[in-house]
């Protein structure tokens, strides 16, 4: 088994990650291990494993037929037996299957809030799915959706994992800081938590919104209420950070306050730094968090206010929580428990 990880870039995105510890875990595991990111590079090419072999194709166009023979030629010349696409790359992925019909592929599918509409809204993944060996899930949602939407028979739900290394050197010594790591996009709703932020009591507590800022609308709209509403004293606009893992273990709250999510890897990356979470019920995100934090409804401006003030106010149950929750987030959410279920379905398929 030869295992291609297909990224349309590395930006600190959540099908980025998951990409690339898929791509390390492999080769730890002694599986030969290739990432290729189509049309961009980004920070987390710094986090691949030096035994993951990497290329940059530089695609420019959709249909940029020098990138696709060189990848091509890279598949065939390295005998890779599975490519494993994520999100959109899956078009790219299946122009090369088309080419090299030996090669199995596995599309994964990163964005829940695709259950929300049907074949029609997705006329090319639905035609692409005729070529996939077998499709990933990151919720039983979008398996489902999946199952009765396109034309593949293999589908599996498997969760999201983070690598066991990032249970390390967690401070002792928490701020009293909440933190947001989501990019600024409108399915993450930064919005509400700005507006619940701004009507409880924060004395001494700030909050930071970790992500990737595109200086649009969205990110506009949140600029100005937060000087509308004299917040820049608490609140911190700090983009995309490559020192995301520090500010984590740092904090002593973490949340998000999405309307869609499939099993976003904040959440378990909020584990591993042991903060209390707070999570609206979207997607995978309630039984991840289980009873080892707080969940509330999606756009429940209310729940998510009573749920900041109890853990702002009670240091004793936020740090009760944050370490039940980061021993559930160790146990089912490593490499260790969910990589044997990927291999076992590249061998099924």
């Amino acid at each position: 088994m030869r295992v291609l990880q297909l990224i349309d870039a590395l930006e600190a995105g959540g099908a980025e990650r998951v990409a690339v510890n898929i791509a390390n875990a492999l080769a730890v595991a002694n599986v030969p291990s290739y990432l290729v990111a189509t049309r961009g590079e980004g920070p987390l090419k710094n986090v691949l494993g030096s035994k993951v072999h990497y290329t940059f194709l530089a695609r420019k166009t959709t249909l940029d037929i020098r990138a696709l023979i060189r990848l091509r030629t890279l598949i065939i010349d390295e005998k890779i037996t599975h490519i494993h696409a994520h999100s959109t790359s899956y078009f790219v992925a299946s122009i090369i299957k088309i080419f090299t019909p030996q090669l199995k592929l596995v599309c994964h599918l990163h964005e829940g809030k695709k259950v929300q509409t049907g074949a029609f809204d997705n006329k090319l993944l639905f035609l692409c799915s005729f070529l996939f060996s077998g499709i990933l899930t990151v919720n039983e949602d979008l398996a489902v959706w999946a199952r009765k939407t396109l034309n593949v028979k293999n589908v599996l739900f498997v969760l999201n994992f983070i690598p066991s290394a990032l249970f390390d050197d967690i401070s002792e010594e928490k701020k009293k800081t909440v933190v947001c790591l989501a990019n600024l996009r409108k399915p993450k709703n930064h919005i509400l938590l700005l507006k619940a932020w701004n009507k409880i009591n924060t004395d001494n507590w700030t909050l930071k919104l970790i992500g990737a800022d595109y200086n649009d609308a969205y990110s506009s709209e949140l600029k100005k209420y937060i000087q509308v509403n004299n917040l820049e004293n608490s609140v911190d606009i700090l983009g995309l950070r490559t020192d995301a893992n520090i500010l984590l273990n740092e904090a002593s709250i973490g949340i998000l306050t999405s309307t869609s999510e499939g099993l976003p890897m904040a959440l378990l990356e909020y584990g591993a730094a042991s903060l209390a979470v707070i999570t609206t019920d979207v997607g995978q995100c309630a039984k991840v968090v289980g009873s080892n934090g707080c969940v509330v409804n999606s756009n429940d401006e209310q729940q998510l206010i009573s749920s900041l003030e109890e853990y702002i106010k009670d240091e004793t149950l936020r740090k009760r929580i944050a370490i039940t929750y980061k021993e559930q987030i160790k146990t089912n959410f490593t490499e260790r428990a969910i990589l044997p279920k990927i291999q076992a379905f590249y061998s099924s398929i």
